[in-house]
């Protein structure tokens, strides 16, 4: 059995609770009331994720040779 390691990123939603989403795998999308929760269901759909990709016969993204950067900038917005 293989670890795998995704980047996921969460984002605060208005109406309350949190977005998640998995950059690596295309279409991952999912939601928690709490981070705790968010990152519970993350992990979650990746499996599903993943378990789909295998029955399909299809590659499995890694994020081996993903480099992560953040930008700052100023802008007039």
């Amino acid at each position: 059995m293989k670890t795998l390691s995704y980047r996921v990123l969460l984002r605060k939603e208005p109406e309350g609770g949190y977005t998640v989403i998995v950059p690596s795998l295309p279409g991952c999308v999912t939601y928690g009331d709490t981070i705790e929760e968010a990152i519970e269901m993350a992990k979650e759909a990746i499996e599903l994720y993943i378990e789909s990709l295998k029955e399909h016969n299809e590659e499995i993204p890694t994020e081996e040779e993903t480099f992560e950067y953040n930008l700052r900038l100023e802008a007039n917005v």
